[in-house]
């Protein structure tokens, strides 16, 4: 897994962690003052980045996490086919198939996605 580690307590808003075993975008993170007995607390809530679960945590402000390394690329659409989309990478010009986004899009057309372990997904289109 292409992955970091930081502290709990270290963690902010719009950021990505791994909960659950699965890559989340950071929703709110909120943090408790230490008290008499313990240490601080992180509650952290995030949205699953491929399949939009919601899902939270709990942890000492000082405990490891996982980050997952999400890379942001650029491709270009090559072709449309029903539901898919074939693209070719701007960096690599490796082609692969993709879900169709949400969003209108064109042969020649411009799409931002992030990539983790071989996943995708689509996160912007940019018409030429």
């Amino acid at each position: 897994m292409a992955t970091t580690r930081t502290e709990a307590g270290k963690l902010k808003e719009g950021r990505f962690v791994i909960i659950d075993g699965e890559p989340c975008t950071i929703r709110s993170s909120d943090h408790s003052k230490p008290g008499k007995h313990g240490g601080s607390k992180c509650r952290v809530t995030g949205i699953g980045i491929f399949d939009k679960a919601k899902r939270e945590f709990v942890s000492p402000a000082g405990n490891p996490v996982e980050v997952p390394i999400v890379e942001k690329k650029k491709g270009q659409v090559l072709a449309i086919i029903g539901d898919k989309v074939q693209l070719m990478d701007l960096e690599t010009y490796e082609t692969f198939e993709m879900d169709k986004p949400e969003e209108t899009v064109s042969e020649g057309a411009t799409i931002n996605y992030i990539e983790f372990e071989g996943r995708k997904k689509v996160t912007g289109v940019k018409e030429d």
